[in-house]
C-alpha cells in the first residue's frame, strides 16, 4: 500500500474508530481458527480493536482439537442435533482440549517482542467461570450426558473485568450449581453472552468453507432476520447449522448487529469493521438504511458529507457555527452500520407557506442507489404536514436531477421576498421550485 493509499484508508477509518470506542464486542472464533495460518495476525486484530477502546469478549470453541484427542483415546465421536454426546470418557478429552486451546489464545494475547505487531500492548487476559451451565438431558431419545446448555451467564462479572481493561476469554465449558462440568456449543455461548451484555456487535469468525454465498457463488454482503430465518432453515445440519442457529437466536433477542467474517482472510475482521463495504456478511434485524432528523451529533458526520461539495462549489459553504445553530433544519440518512451517508435541509420561509430545500449530499459511494429521491420524498412529507405548500432550490451544478424529481425552472421574482433580498448574482444560481 502507497503511503497516500494508507493515509486515505486510516482517515476514511476514523468514523467507525470513533463509532465503536468504548462499545462491546463479542466475538465466536471457532477451533478451526485455531489451527489455521491465520490465527496469529487474527489475535493482532483483535489486540488492535482493544487498543481502540472496544471491550472485548472471546467466545472459543475447539471441536476438531477435541476430535483429535477422542481420536488418540479410540474414543467415537457421536452427535445428534449438531451436539457431542458427551460421556465421560468423551469429556475429559473435552477439557483437555479446551485447557490446551485456552493456552494457546492466552499465549498469542501475550506476545509482546520489540518487532511483533502486539510491542507494548501488555494485554490482561481474564477467563473463570462467568456461563452456569445445565445439561441437555435427553431429546428425541438420546442422553447427552456431560453436554450441556447456558443457563445464566454473570454478565455483571463480565462488565466488571471489562471496565478493568481486560479481554474477557469464555470456553465452551461451563458449570453447574453443583460442581459439575459440561460441554456446550461455543456459538451458542457466544449468542447468550451478547445477549446478556447487550453487545454492539456479535462477531462470528467462520472458516473460508463456512462463507454465506448466493445462488452464483457471491459472498452475501447482507441478511435480514427474515432472510437469516431461511438461511438457517436451508442450512440443515451442515456445519453452518450451530452458527446459522446462534446468529438467529442472538439477532432475535436484542443484539443489533451480527458480522459473519472469514477467519481465514489476512485482515478481513479489519476490513469488515472499519470500511464502508466491508469484508464479510452483515446480519440485522432492518438492513435498509434509517432517515430521521439531524441531532448536534450528527454535525461532524455532515461537515464530511457537504465539505467536499462545498470545495467544488456545488454547495453554499457553511461553518460549523452555522450548522449547530441550524441542525433542527436538516435531515439525515444513516448506513445500518451507523454511519452517515446522506443529508439534506428545509428552510421554511417567512411566507408560511414556502420552504427551501439545500445542502442536499449522499456519500460517493452510494450513490445511483435512490437514497437522495427517498430522502426527498420524507422532506416533501414533513413539509405537507406543517402546510408548506411549495419547495424551491437553488442550484449550480445538479439542475437535472431536480428537474427529475419534479422541479420546475422559476425566476428570482418567484423566491420569497426574503430570499430574493439576499440572491448571490456572482454565484448565478438557477431556481427551481415544486408545489407540493
Amino acid at each position: 500500500m502507497s503511503d497516500n493509499a494508507y493515509v486515505t484508508f486510516f482517515r476514511g477509518s476514523s468514523p467507525y474508530i470513533n463509532a465503536h470506542r468504548h462499545k462491546t464486542f463479542v466475538v465466536s472464533l471457532g477451533g478451526e481458527a485455531l489451527c489455521s495460518e491465520n490465527f496469529y495476525r487474527t489475535i493482532h486484530d483483535l489486540a488492535i480493536l482493544h487498543s481502540l477502546g472496544i471491550r472485548l469478549v472471546l467466545v472459543h470453541g475447539a471441536r476438531p482439537q477435541i476430535d483429535q484427542r477422542c481420536s488418540v483415546a479410540g474414543i467415537a465421536a457421536e452427535f445428534a442435533s449438531q451436539l457431542r454426546v458427551t460421556d465421560s470418557a468423551a469429556m475429559e478429552c473435552v477439557r483437555e482440549a479446551v485447557g490446551a486451546a485456552r493456552f494457546k489464545i492466552e499465549a498469542a494475547f501475550s506476545m509482546g517482542l520489540p518487532n511483533s505487531p502486539m510491542h507494548g500492548a501488555q494485554l490482561k487476559v481474564v477467563g473463570g467461570n462467568f456461563v452456569v451451565a445445565r445439561p441437555v438431558g435427553v431429546r428425541d431419545g438420546t442422553d447427552f450426558l456431560h453436554a450441556g446448555d447456558v443457563r445464566r451467564v454473570d454478565a455483571h462479572g463480565i462488565n466488571q473485568q471489562l471496565q478493568l481493561g481486560a479481554i474477557v476469554l469464555i470456553s465452551p465449558v461451563g458449570y453447574s450449581p453443583s460442581g459439575e462440568s459440561f460441554n456446550m456449543s461455543y456459538a451458542d455461548v457466544a449468542a447468550r453472552v451478547a445477549i446478556a451484555l447487550e453487545a454492539e456487535k456479535l462477531i462470528m469468525l467462520a472458516p473460508s468453507d463456512q462463507q454465506l454465498l448466493d445462488e452464483q457463488g457471491q459472498l452475501r454482503r447482507s441478511l435480514s432476520l427474515e432472510e437469516l430465518s431461511l438461511a438457517k432453515a436451508a442450512a440443515d445440519h451442515s456445519e453452518q447449522a450451530p452458527l446459522l442457529a446462534a446468529a438467529y437466536h442472538a439477532l432475535r433477542n436484542g443484539v443489533a448487529r451480527i458480522h459473519w467474517v472469514d477467519s481465514e482472510a489476512d485482515g478481513a475482521l479489519l476490513t469488515e469493521l472499519f470500511t464502508r463495504d466491508g469484508a464479510g456478511t452483515l446480519m440485522a434485524r432492518d438492513n435498509s438504511e434509517i432517515f430521521r432528523a439531524a441531532t448536534i451529533e450528527d454535525v461532524g458526520g455532515i461537515l464530511e458529507l457537504i465539505g467536499p461539495l462545498e470545495e467544488q462549489g456545488v454547495l453554499v459553504r457553511r461553518s460549523r457555527e452555522a450548522l449547530e445553530r441550524e441542525i433542527s433544519q436538516f435531515s439525515v440518512v444513516v448506513h445500518p452500520e451507523g454511519m452517515l451517508i446522506g443529508c439534506a435541509a428545509l428552510y421554511p420561509a417567512g411566507d408560511g407557506i414556502t420552504a427551501e430545500l439545500a445542502a442536499v449530499a449522499v456519500h460517493p459511494e452510494f450513490h445511483r442507489r435512490g437514497i437522495a429521491s427517498r430522502l426527498l420524498q420524507l422532506l416533501e412529507r414533513d413539509a405537507r404536514q406543517v402546510g408548506l405548500q411549495q419547495l424551491f432550490v437553488l442550484t449550480t451544478q445538479t439542475a437535472h436531477w431536480f428537474r427529475e424529481q419534479g422541479f420546475i425552472e422559476a425566476a428570482i421574482d418567484d423566491l420569497p421576498a426574503e430570499k430574493k433580498s439576499l440572491y448571490n448574482y456572482q454565484r448565478n444560481s438557477k431556481i427551481y421550485r415544486k408545489p407540493l
